[in-house]
């Protein structure tokens, strides 16, 4: 299952993503169809984490979704990623303290923006909406940071996942794809290799090498999600870490 030369030139320019959408939707000399564009695609990458945290602070279904959608614009509209330093800290912490400052300004104000005020460019997901809402009972053992941590780690590997899928699709390997998808996590329950093996009418020694190859290309891509994330390459494996401690804890 190796990546095609396309593949590897896109994955080349991922890790910068982030922050380049960040400074993108900073930048003064942006288009307002640049703007929305950059909006869209935070709110894509980052509803969810920034949506639980909402819920687990007591917010209603509707309201969360005002919250999310019109902190996003909020964003675009104050140019406070302007005060983002890539230098500094983590994205995913200036995201939670960035949306912690907009709910006490709307709060105070009774200012919060309805759906964005216009200005984001689609809903939020009813599906996904209702899928993140399973997670709020559960969550209720957690306060609303650590939750929003849990769900922030999640994400990424979600996104790792989904961008090995469409990988192996390109491949022409999603069939294979599927069935090896349980050997990646770490809560399904996957088949012996045997039993496996004898469905698939390939030699365990190949399935496992298929297994190993999905594995590491699997790795390598959480760990460029991760780095569009962080200040400097060196400081992945300290957020790999921290973001599989939050997963483990009970």
């Amino acid at each position: 299952m190796q990546a095609s030369p396309d593949t590897n030139n896109r994955d080349g320019l991922f890790a910068s993503t982030r922050w380049t959408v960040v400074l993108r939707a900073s930048d003064s000399a942006a288009t307002s169809a640049q703007s929305l564009n950059a909006l869209s695609e935070l709110c894509q990458i980052y509803w969810r984490p920034l949506y639980l945290f909402l819920r687990r602070e007591g917010f209603s279904t509707d309201d969360a979704q005002d919250l999310t959608q019109g902190f996003f614009a909020d964003l675009i509209e104050t140019r406070t990623y302007a005060r983002a330093d890539r230098e500094k800290g983590r994205f995913r912490s200036f995201l939670l303290g960035a949306l912690k400052h907009f709910v006490a300004d709307a709060r105070d104000r009774d200012r919060a923006q309805k759906r964005g005020g216009g200005i984001i460019p689609e809903q939020l997901d009813d599906k996904a909406i209702a899928e993140v809402e399973t997670q709020v009972e559960r969550a209720a053992k957690w306060n609303a940071d650590h939750v929003y941590e849990r769900e922030w780690a999640a994400s990424l590997l979600r996104r790792a996942l989904d961008r090995l899928a469409q990988e192996c699709g390109l491949a022409g390997k999603s069939e294979l794809f599927g069935y090896l998808k349980p050997y990646l996590s770490v809560t399904e329950d996957a088949a012996p290799y045997e039993e496996m093996a004898q469905r698939l009418h390939r030699p365990v020694t190949t399935l496992r090498s298929d297994v190993g190859r999905l594995r590491a290309r699997y790795r390598a891509i959480l760990r460029e999600e991760v780095r569009g994330t962080v200040a400097e390459g060196s400081d992945v494996d300290d957020e790999l870490r921290h973001l599989c401690r939050v997963l483990v804890e009970a």
